[in-house]
């Protein structure tokens, strides 16, 4: 199993070295967007890099002082923002043409030497040597995790400019043995199915809820600065308006880095192999009051969870959502009449519960049913609740030590991780 991470490193950077640095960026972006505005135009969208190579690279390499290398890192990045708009089209979601803005290079072997205090990075004016400033020695900091480490091997770098401070973002691999268990290959997979929300950021199928509360808050507070500047109009309200987007966007991370660590927490702690998500693609059409601010949280909180969930051995996957939350995962009937807001009513059989929590419980048997191989041999396979385990077919096994209900999989009081609060079922 190969395992990936990405080891931000601040750099020693004085005023002639940074105008240096600036000057490249500013290049390395026109490169890239000069590749963008080649490959976009006429009907059909050029997202070969081979073809991209052949027709821009003279007139790169003739209008700007980049290293050769530069100049292929920028096209690379071009293409891949193209591909990833014609991604989108295919999924019926809007995407426009991309631009380069944020002052960042790409930097690969080729044209950049690591070492470990410092680095040599190509520029238009030659080699730069820069130091990096480093955490003390005896700190757990991800520089001592992965670049201390002689398991990661560092393949690249991407150079970011933040607030005029000079950041270098290591890009680190290593070739790990898998953890998961046997039964995991064979097919026998102990399912967490998570439920994304609006008022409830997310739910997981063992009764663990994440409230979109301080999410909703701070999006509202953000929208009202944002205006206020606007109505300004000033250079400095512009400026302003820059810096409140990265807090927001900071602010936001630390919000979805916490619920992605519990989400494995609760994985973890309940041997499930398997972390089931529903697809993102229409959920702002499927969840009344979503916005587009919600569309980016669902989004980053994935790609958190899938990173983290790899270094356990836990595979992420999506399953399509259709009727998540108008099935009863006690019964299986499908009604729209069956959800009333959060709360959910089977007309069929009665069953009663947080709506949230029966879609997350119908994500989790939705991955198992389109997976599922067999009778289980002896292994626990089915979705995890928090007193037991649901099987492909409805079946409640109850977790050893607790009696449960025959037939009717009713779990005790689920927790909230916004307030610590019990949130009586």
């Amino acid at each position: 199993m190969e395992m990936r991470r990405t080891v931000p490193v601040k750099l020693d950077v004085g005023s002639d070295e940074a105008a240096l640095l600036r000057e490249t960026v500013d290049e390395f972006l026109w490169a890239a967007n000069y590749v963008v505005d080649h490959a976009w135009r006429g009907e059909y969208k050029t997202t070969s890099k081979a073809q991209l190579q052949e027709e821009t690279y003279d007139d790169v390499r003739e209008q700007t002082r980049l290293h050769a290398n530069l100049v292929q890192n920028a096209r690379n990045k071009a293409a891949d923002a193209v591909q990833g708009v014609l991604a989108r089209w295919k999924q019926g979601e809007y995407a426009s043409k991309p631009h380069f803005s944020n002052p960042t290079v790409v930097y690969d072997k080729r044209c950049a030497t690591f070492h470990d205090d410092h680095v040599s990075l190509a520029t238009i004016d030659g080699r730069l040597d820069v130091e990096y400033v480093l955490p003390d020695e005896d700190r757990d900091t991800p520089h001592s995790r992965y670049l201390d480490n002689d398991d990661y091997e560092l393949t690249g770098a991407e150079l970011h400019n933040k607030d005029g401070d000079w950041f270098l973002h290591l890009r680190t691999k290593a070739e790990m043995e898998s953890d998961i268990p046997e039964q995991a290959t064979i097919g026998h997979s102990t399912v967490l199915g998570v439920d994304l929300g609006v008022n409830q950021l997310a739910v997981t199928s063992t009764g663990t809820f994440w409230s979109g509360h301080k999410f909703d808050h701070w999006r509202r507070e953000y929208e009202k600065r944002r205006a206020s500047l606007q109505r300004c109009g000033s250079r400095h309200a512009h400026e302003n308006i820059q810096a409140v987007g990265r807090k927001e966007t900071g602010r936001y991370k630390t919000i979805l880095h916490r619920i992605a660590n519990g989400i494995i927490e609760e994985a973890t702690e309940n041997g499930c192999t398997i972390i089931a998500f529903e697809e993102l693609t229409g959920i702002r059409d499927r969840l009344s009051g979503a916005s587009w601010g919600h569309k980016w949280a669902f989004g980053r909180l994935c790609e958190y969870v899938e990173y983290k969930a790899e270094m356990h051995g836990i595979d992420v996957e999506q399953v399509d959502p259709e009727n998540t939350s108008r099935c009863c995962s006690h019964c299986g009937f499908t009604h729209p009449d069956n959800r009333d807001g959060e709360d959910f009513a089977c007309l069929n059989c009665g069953y009663e519960n947080h709506a949230d929590y029966n879609a997350a419980k119908n994500i989790g048997l939705r991955y198992l049913r389109r997976n599922q191989t067999g009778d289980g041999g002896g292994a626990p396979v089915g979705v995890r609740l928090n007193r037991g385990i649901l099987n492909a077919k409805g079946g409640y096994e109850p977790s050893a030590g607790d009696s449960g209900q025959s037939g009717s999989p009713r779990e005790s009081p689920t927790r909230n991780k916004a307030n610590g609060e019990a949130v009586s079922e």
